[in-house]
């Protein structure tokens, strides 16, 4: 989960240096426990790191510049291998300081090869698997005197998912980079290149890029990039353009990223569906290259994801079963290959991921091709793994989400459902023409609708104000207003570290209500009084329950709801929705009930304790 940044020019100057820099800060989101930075120059190799966030880094630049360089690597770290200090900070050097590396991931087999490398008179200064890596590039390089020869031994050896850059004192036009299930993409400059964790590392520099495939090592000079197999084979990568800028990675004057994020999410939809109708007025996917003939033919799909996708899923079944009348299942991903799940020709699995490098979701996807499904990847990172294992890639457009905790990549992905599910429908002739028109049109509304959400965000910032003190927040939803209540749980425990929990309203009385005491603080998200099967009665019934016990029942609910007045403490009041679209109006309060309750607590939302944006290890 860590974030790594690779730069080579043919001018000896301080450019290397702020390119590390400026795409750690870019990368930070991927972990903060400590960073670095590794210098190639006449002088030699210059590594300084820190334990802490970027800014310790830059203080001890500060205290002690650099010199001018041509080649640099950046390292920012969320920690597996070794608590977060200076010692355990990447960059690692072996060879008595020859080389240095950097790595994203889990090296398996780390404790053998370490015990074989103190056998041979090694002593490491570190508790990291990463530093055992640097040993071995040490070793190899010093036998062949080739950077990326020396690479290639290495990765032969290692086990586990990761990866690695490489630069060599003696080497300062080259760069190394290797990388297997763990991101890696190159970016192209004139005079100069890149390599980064994701594209955010040089986005500043470049939009031209390269997806590096499974299993590759690429050598980076300022003139060229090559790329191997690890069979030592040319390899081929796939030229791609970043479709946003680096202004869009920036605060843009918000105080912080979640909140900036916040704001930024009626653009996110309307750019997701942006371009998906045809002249005709047919829903058309560009990206879903699945015979039409197989996608007819599927008789089951299941959606893989962790987290706040996972609860995108779980909104996305409602609709998809609704329109296509076809069987959903949403499996966490990291639960589904271990429990011999029954998936085959006839199924599609749709993967749910911001980064597209969720570990767990990749081996998912995996796991059903071996099985013989399609799979379909809804996805915002262009040049990601999990878009380019699988079948076809359906791509939100969100935009860069830095902080860690998601708000637009979740409200991006339910719209990408919807779409999805639409598309099935139209194609398996499950809803007429007008039918699919009508729900796009109320999906274009979308974005309009939540613009009027956000103009409640003093009122909520007041209430969240209110109970930065309250040590324990429950939270109830019915049908699509389920996932909703789970999505704000989460919310509030990733960025405020105190206790909630999601539950389906209708279980409250099958064991949650013992929960319910007075003071206690319940929201309640409330399905519209002009929706079907009563579910409205019964929510107002759990209300009434709730208030019953003297406990304080905070309540989402549509614009003209009325009865609900009576019964609750608080009402944050939404526009009307249709049902199965609810989700991406409802959800918007509680993200900004979460993000400013931290924000009283005086915690940093936007990189929340012991988390990372992208899970890139099991």
């Amino acid at each position: 989960m860590c974030g790594i940044v690779g730069y080579v020019g043919n001018a000896l100057s301080t450019k290397p240096l702020d390119v590390a820099l400026g795409g750690l800060r870019r990368l930070q989101y991927r972990g903060y426990d400590s960073a670095g930075i590794a210098l190639v120059g006449p002088t030699g190799l210059t590594v300084v790191k820190r334990a802490g966030k970027i800014d310790r880094l830059e203080a001890a630049l500060f205290e002690n510049p650099a010199p001018p360089a041509y080649a640099g690597l950046g390292h920012t770290r969320w920690a597996t291998h070794g608590r977060p200090t200076d010692a355990n900070a990447h960059p690692h050097v072996g060879g008595k300081g020859r080389v240095a590396i950097v790595h994203n991931g889990i090296l398996e087999n780390h404790l053998v090869l370490r015990e074989e490398l103190a056998a041979s008179g090694v002593a490491f200064g570190s508790q990291t698997d990463t530093e055992v890596a640097a040993h071995l590039l040490a070793a190899a390089y010093e036998e062949t005197g080739d950077l990326t020869a020396a690479m290639l031994r290495v990765v032969a050896r290692l086990e586990g998912a990761f990866t690695l850059l490489a630069v060599a004192d003696d080497a300062p036009s080259t760069v190394v980079g290797a990388r297997r299930s763990s991101p890696l993409v190159v970016g192209l400059g004139a005079g100069e290149n890149f390599l980064g964790s994701d594209v955010a590392a040089f986005i500043e520099h470049t939009h031209d890029a390269l997806e590096l495939g499974e299993d590759q090592v690429v050598t980076i000079t300022p003139e060229t990039v090559s790329v191997l197999g690890f069979d030592g084979r040319p390899a081929i990568a796939r030229p791609f353009t970043v479709d946003w800028d680096a202004n869009a990675a920036v605060k843009g004057g918000f105080s912080t990223f979640m909140n900036k994020e916040i704001h930024d999410q009626p653009d996110a939809v309307a750019k997701t569906l942006l371009g998906r109708v045809d002249a005709a007025g047919r829903l058309h996917l560009d990206e879903l290259r699945i015979d039409e003939r197989l996608l007819r033919r599927v008789d089951k799909i299941v959606v893989v994801a962790c987290g706040t996708a996972a609860y995108a899923g779980l909104v996305a079944k409602y609709a998809i079963e609704h329109w296509c009348r076809i069987p959903v299942e949403v499996e966490l991903a990291h639960e589904f290959r271990y429990r011999d799940p029954v998936v085959g020709e006839k199924t599609l699995v749709v993967a749910i991921t911001q980064s597209g490098e969720t570990m767990d979701t990749i081996q998912a996807v995996r796991h059903a091709r071996d099985q013989g499904a399609k799979v379909v990847a809804v996805v915002n990172t262009m040049g990601s793994t999990i878009p380019r294992e699988s079948d076809a890639a359906l791509y939100t457009h969100a935009g860069p989400e830095v902080a860690v905790a998601s708000t637009k990549a979740f409200i991006a992905q339910i719209a990408a459902t919807y779409l999805l599910g639409l598309y099935l429908a139209q194609l398996r002739g499950t809803l007429f023409a007008d039918e699919v028109r009508a729900v796009l049109t109320e999906l274009r509304a979308i974005p309009a609708k939540i613009e009027r959400v956000l103009e409640s965000e003093e009122r909520i910032r007041e209430l969240a104000i209110s109970m930065a003190d309250v040590g324990s927040i429950l939270y109830l939803g019915r049908h699509v207003g389920y996932p909703v209540a789970l999505e704000g749980a989460l919310k509030l425990k990733e960025l405020a570290y105190i206790h909630a929990e999601g539950f389906a309203a209708g279980e409250l009385k099958h064991g949650p209500i013992a929960l319910i005491e007075p003071g206690r603080v319940v929201f309640v998200v409330v399905p519209s009084p002009r929706g079907r099967d009563q579910l409205h009665a019964k929510v107002l019934s759990n209300i009434a329950e709730i208030k019953a016990r003297g406990a304080r029942a905070v309540v989402i609910a549509e614009e003209g709801d009325d009865d609900v007045a009576s019964l609750a403490a608080e009402v944050i009041f939404v526009p009307p929705t249709p049902t199965l679209l609810a989700p991406l109006v409802a959800v918007v309060p509680l993200q900004i009930f979460a993000c400013e309750l931290a924000t009283a607590k005086g915690l940093d939302v936007d990189q929340p304790r012991n988390l990372a944006k992208s899970v890139t290890v099991e």
